[in-house]
């Protein structure tokens, strides 16, 4: 059974894994991508545009799933994530704001907090939700 994944990660970082064709979570740990499996659905949310910004930008930036369970170890120099091959879907980023009414993960109180986390699964009806919002 497939499962749906929520990755949190900066909008200009997951624009270069659409770019690459790859995921990655957590700045390039190797136990959450473990935790995916062939099948499995991943929707990035980018609470920022880049990395350390202080202004929000709040939308579900990037759609795939994964063809494989093969996780590698990449080389960039001084920095050695960890990442996976992912087949992304064509979407538009869309606005948290218009989407948290009708999302399950949005309606317990302190929500955002599980975010910290990088990764959480998320229910079929939020990726549903969040599909539909991203194709239109």
């Amino acid at each position: 059974m497939s499962r749906g994944w929520l990755g949190v990660v900066s909008a200009a970082h997951v624009r270069r894994g659409v770019e690459l064709g790859i995921a990655q979570i957590n700045h390039g740990k190797r136990a959450p991508l473990a935790r995916m499996h062939t099948g499995d659905t991943l929707i990035y949310y980018s609470p920022t545009e880049q990395r350390g910004d202080r202004d929000a930008y709040q939308h579900f930036t990037a759609i795939g799933s994964f063809h494989d369970d093969d996780i590698w170890q990449a080389d960039e120099g001084s920095f050695k994530p960890f990442r996976r091959r992912i087949d992304y879907l064509p979407v538009h980023p869309a606005p948290l704001a218009e989407l948290r009414p009708r999302l399950q993960l949005t309606q317990k109180p302190n929500w955002g907090y599980q975010l910290r986390y990088g990764l959480i699964p998320l229910e079929e009806h939020d990726v549903q939700t969040i599909m539909e919002a991203m194709h239109t």
